[in-house]
């Protein structure tokens, strides 16, 4: 029996309509006093959690298949996470790893580093976010050449945050950049190789190859010179731009190319790392190493924990270049360091990459089943299925995704988008093969209910 299986007899729970009345004031109250300079799926107001399933504030009961957008890979309150929070906070909550030392930084260091796959002997500093990682791996890709290489590159369809450095890398969505130009210069996007949807016309696996000549042929002969760029960034995996699996061997001709002009390949794994897809982190995938890593969101099941991990000779800024007083807390060290420990001892990879197979098998007849789903990708338990109005032209179902998530909502499942028309799947890799597909029933009566009003209107 699963430690969560305690908290709730029965999952999900639908006691009032949502938003219930509870959860409605909270919701005027949020619209009065909080910026909302973002967009929610839905107005779901939590309360609480446990596992896979949390409440809100009217006493509904969910499946979770957001995990906290990527957060909660243990899932919610997990009893060794939280013990040892509490444990720590009562010797220490915050001391500046960057102006002092103490041990739990250390401690952490030599076990995280352990598990992340990069050759050789590696250093790690500490930060507070994943936004916030890409930003100091952006300092530390041009500190290591001096300053005398200009230019990084990145991909169309890449997430890497939302800080003005982090955001130049970005290129998911126009709206995310709208009124802050300019931005860094000197970034040059990358079409990005997405098998469904190749941008440079060629199909399925061919798309890897083509994006890797179209780097070589047109961006180092007739833009810059390979030879003045400091970085690729890249995402294993896109997040947010759709949970886009690319091509076997795309990232292994990646890590050639920057082999050949001595470029350092950094890895944003802030979504894709700590068992998400079955696999410490997704570069193990395909057996690529990076020169940098970028990990948080799962780091620390909840608490503000960010790591940028590379080769010692790369992470070599020198002193006074680059610091963060809330980077390496002491309490949300002790998280990750538990976090490291459930994951290793409750066989959780091998979980998240059963119950992703069983996902992926069952979601997958859902191409042929439905007028609606185009295409279903991923790796472990980050899932992605395509919703488009034409299986032909491929148009982008903004409309009914949001219809679906809407649907799933009222059912009883937390799930949301990525990409423009995709709902990502990424339960918490505790989650049970029984409930995963208790979460998929709810999803499938949602897309069918969906479907069906699309065909009447369609036809």
């Amino acid at each position: 029996m699963v430690w969560y299986s305690r908290c709730y007899d029965e999952v999900p729970k639908i006691l009032v309509p949502p938003p219930g009345p509870k959860s409605r004031e909270v919701i005027e109250l949020d619209d009065e006093f909080i910026m909302q300079s973002f967009s929610r799926w839905y107005p779901l107001v939590v309360k609480s959690g446990c596992g896979p399933i949390i409440e809100d504030l009217d006493g509904n009961l969910y499946i979770d298949f957001n995990s906290g957008i990527g957060v909660m890979n243990l899932g919610h309150n997990h009893p060794k996470v939280v013990e040892a929070i509490k444990k720590q906070a009562d010797k220490l909550l915050h001391y500046s790893l960057t102006d002092f030392l103490y041990e739990e930084a250390a401690l952490h260091a030599k076990e995280f580093l352990s598990i992340v796959p990069i050759e050789g002997r590696k250093k790690v500093f500490y930060c507070n976010s994943g936004t916030e990682g890409i930003e100091g791996a952006l300092k530390i890709v041009k500190g290591y050449f001096r300053g005398s290489r200009q230019y990084v590159l990145s991909f169309i369809g890449a997430f890497h945050g939302r800080t003005l450095g982090s955001l130049s890398l970005s290129g998911s969505k126009a709206i995310h950049k709208k009124y802050f130009q300019p931005l860094l210069p000197g970034v040059i996007h990358i079409p990005f190789p997405d098998p469904y949807r190749c941008p440079l016309g060629v199909e399925g696996d061919e798309c890897g190859d083509a994006v890797i000549s179209y780097i070589e042929d047109y961006i180092f002969r007739r833009l810059v010179s390979g030879d003045d760029v400091a970085g690729v960034f890249v995402e294993p995996i896109q997040g947010e731009g759709g949970y886009v699996v690319p091509p076997d061997d795309f990232l292994p001709n990646l890590r050639k190319l920057c082999d050949r002009y001595n470029i350092l390949l950094v890895f944003d794994e802030v979504q894709t790392g700590i068992g998400r897809t079955g696999k410490w982190f997704a570069a193990e995938h395909w057996g690529v190493m990076p020169d940098i890593l970028v990990s948080s969101k799962a780091l620390a099941s909840g608490l503000p924990l960010g790591a940028i991990v590379g080769k010692a000779e790369v992470m070599s800024l020198p002193k006074g270049t680059h610091a963060s007083t809330f980077g390496g807390n002491p309490v949300a060290l002790a998280a990750s360091r538990a976090v490291i420990e459930v994951i290793k001892s409750e066989d959780l990879l091998n979980n998240a990459l059963r119950v992703g197979e069983s996902i992926i098998r069952r979601v997958s007849e859902w191409v042929d089943k439905y007028e609606l789903v185009g295409h279903v990708r991923g790796k472990g338990l980050m899932i992605g299925i395509e919703l488009v109005r034409d299986k032909e032209s491929k148009e982008y179902a903004v409309k009914e995704l949001s219809q679906v998530l809407m649907e799933a909502f009222r059912r009883g499942l937390a799930v949301i988008g990525a990409g423009f028309s995709t709902i990502r799947i990424a339960p918490p890799i505790i989650i049970t093969e029984e409930l995963a597909h208790k979460g998929l029933d709810i999803l499938e009566e949602s897309i069918k209910v969906v479907n069906n009003e699309f065909r009447k209107f369609k036809y």
